[in-house]
């Protein structure tokens, strides 16, 4: 089935030109175009789109009040806005419902990559229930305790950009959101970035500051989905894992974007987790007591209840917010990268070591993802089998270090 892909714009000569630029797609998109956000909403009332493209400035109902409305009444869709304005006050409006910014002039390559990317990764969703769940999403829980310091800091008449950064960085939620705004055109920021400290001195204070007191790009988690999750846990995983994956990265190549890459995808790798045990508490709370009862990996319990696991719902996340496809496939197949074709070492082969070897460390997390084995067929595949002696000293040298700080 082809996807179904509406462009809105005001402009009738933009919409020809993009007719023109997408013609050599109409064997795999329907496309449609609509002139106003009234006459899109009433052309999505009449069938189902996958994604919708809409322009910023438009006369009545403008790009912004439409993406919301379509987030309320279709949220299957993917919303992208596509636009020339970068006046900061209407970018900050679009950061909430906007899955992803592009810039105008967009050449062809750019838009139909784009597109055709958020498509492809609505395929890796076999729960309907979950896909308009996740296109909903907004922001990702952040723990109470760090956002009500990062508030108190950005409040401040003495503001740190440099403790702003640090905060963030020991969340996994503001680290998703962060990346999101730096891999997306939202403000024009250099796609390549090293850390969440170091996306957040790109955003500085300026623009981090009604971001977070304004427009609402971090949450808090819902006390009731904190009773049964152990938020804390997850969290101090998570940067175990990216420290540990960043080192592996590092010990393999000399390869700077390598390492920056496994670190965030370390960071980010279990999202799905945090996303399905703040939107859906309940059932998240059946998956983990079927993981204990029966002693297998919280992934199995996940896809048996829920139809997908929390790293099918991460990867399909940061996939629309437009995260870099080597952090993307990261998330998505840290459990069972022999299910990726690549041969080569890359941000997946590190985040699954170290999240298996944390996992191995006995860190508070592995109570509740249960046991996970190391892919040995995929790691002789990719040549680092003999690596694992070391890699597992490493492991255990920042474990220790880490219980020595603390």
């Amino acid at each position: 089935m082809n996807m179904r892909v509406l462009f809105v714009d005001d402009q009738p000569n933009v919409l020809s030109g993009l007719r023109r630029m997408l013609r050599s797609m109409r064997d795999e998109w329907d496309l449609e175009f609509a002139e106003s956000g009234a006459q899109a909403l009433q052309t999505m009332a009449k069938k189902p789109f996958d994604v919708v493209v809409s322009d910023m400035r438009m006369p009545g109902m403008d790009g912004v009040q439409l993406l919301n409305e379509v987030m309320t009444r279709f949220p299957n869709a993917v919303r992208i806005i596509l636009s020339g304005q970068a006046e900061q006050a209407s970018i900050l409006r679009a950061v909430t419902p906007a899955h992803l910014f592009l810039t105008k002039p967009c050449d062809a390559d750019t838009l139909k990559r784009t597109v055709s990317r958020a498509c492809t990764l609505r395929s890796t969703l076999s729960n309907e229930s979950l896909v308009e769940l996740v296109s909903q999403v907004t922001a990702l829980p952040s723990m109470p305790s760090v956002f009500g310091e990062l508030l108190e800091e950005i409040q401040s008449q003495d503001a740190s950009i440099m403790r702003i950064a640090e905060l963030i960085s020991r969340d996994v939620g503001m680290v998703a959101k962060l990346l999101q705004m730096v891999n997306s055109s939202f403000f024009g920021l250099p796609r390549r970035v090293e850390s969440a400290a170091h996306a957040a001195s790109l955003l500085g204070l300026d623009v981090l500051k009604p971001l977070v007191l304004t427009a609402s790009v971090f949450s808090q988690f819902p006390p009731e989905a904190m009773r049964d999750f152990p938020v804390k846990a997850i969290e101090h995983h998570s940067l175990a894992v990216s420290h540990l994956a960043a080192e592996c990265a590092r010990s393999v190549a000399d390869d700077d974007a390598l390492a920056s890459d496994a670190l965030l995808a370390g960071v980010v790798h279990d999202v799905g987790q945090l996303l399905l045990a703040s939107k859906m508490p309940q059932e998240y709370k059946q998956a983990m007591a079927l993981a204990r009862e029966r002693c297998v990996p919280l992934c199995e319990a996940e896809r048996e209840l829920l139809g997908n696991t929390h790293a099918d719902v991460g990867a399909y996340l940061l996939g629309l917010w437009g995260l870099p496809n080597s952090i993307v496939e990261a998330v998505a197949f840290h459990h069972a990268p022999g299910d990726c074709e690549s041969g080569q070492f890359t941000p997946l082969t590190a985040v699954h070591i170290a999240n298996v070897l944390s996992n191995d460390m006995g860190d508070d997390a592995s109570s509740v993802t249960g046991s996970i084995e190391l892919d040995i067929e995929y790691l002789d595949r990719v040549g680092v089998v003999d690596r694992l002696p070391a890699w597992r000293q490493l492991s255990y040298d920042i474990n220790i270090n880490a219980q020595r700080s603390n």
